[in-house]
């Protein structure tokens, strides 16, 4: 990694230990261009439900880690499933609570996104909802090239999870060498 490196934190919206989802956010180095340094953000697992009344008496440590993680980052990599046509409930909730801490640190982040799916669409209507969610508190989201890792069973070896797919790996590239010069014009706004 360069000494200049951007920091990126990587979160994933899946806890499932077989996640191909987490599985992609962990093959993210191998594709990565040197101006990037990633780093992953702790499982969403620890947040609990969001809930007014429990901010109001002082946010969670697992917000509170979570809230500084991002905002001490250049940018965030968010490598999700899609949950129903939607986006998964762990990933929404703490990007609520964190959406509600004084100066949230969602405001002007540079975000790129992923998604693995088992079927035809490659989770591409979560990204479409968390596109919307994260407009609302306004990151920046890297239009394109988008990642949508479809069919997933298929382009994951099914013992180790690794990535084996050339054209995914290739797109991923792809994604993170866009993002890089993305990340770096946002960066130099502020």
């Amino acid at each position: 990694m360069a000494d200049s490196a951007l920091d990126v934190l990587v979160i994933c919206g899946s806890l499932r230990k077989g996640s191909f989802n987490a599985a992609l956010a962990r093959a993210l180095p191998e594709f990565a261009p040197s101006g990037l340094a990633l780093r992953y953000a702790a499982p969403l697992g620890d947040i609990p439900p969001y809930n007014a009344d429990v901010q109001d008496a002082g946010n969670p440590p697992s917000v509170v880690a979570l809230t500084d993680a991002i905002r001490s980052a250049d940018g965030l990599i968010i490598v999700s499933p899609e949950y129903n046509w939607s986006i998964p409930g762990v990933l929404k909730n703490a990007i609520d609570w964190v959406s509600k801490v004084k100066n949230q640190p969602f405001h002007g982040k540079p975000v790129a996104l992923q998604s693995c799916a088992t079927g035809l669409l490659g989770g591409s209507r979560m990204q479409y909802h968390l596109r919307q969610a994260l407009t609302s508190i306004e990151a920046q989201i890297l239009i394109r090239p988008e990642v949508f890792v479809t069919f997933a069973a298929k382009k994951f070896d099914d013992k180790t999870l690794e990535l084996t797919d050339q054209p995914t790996k290739d797109m991923v590239k792809l994604q993170l060498e866009a993002y890089e010069k993305f990340l770096g014009r946002c960066t130099a706004k502020h």
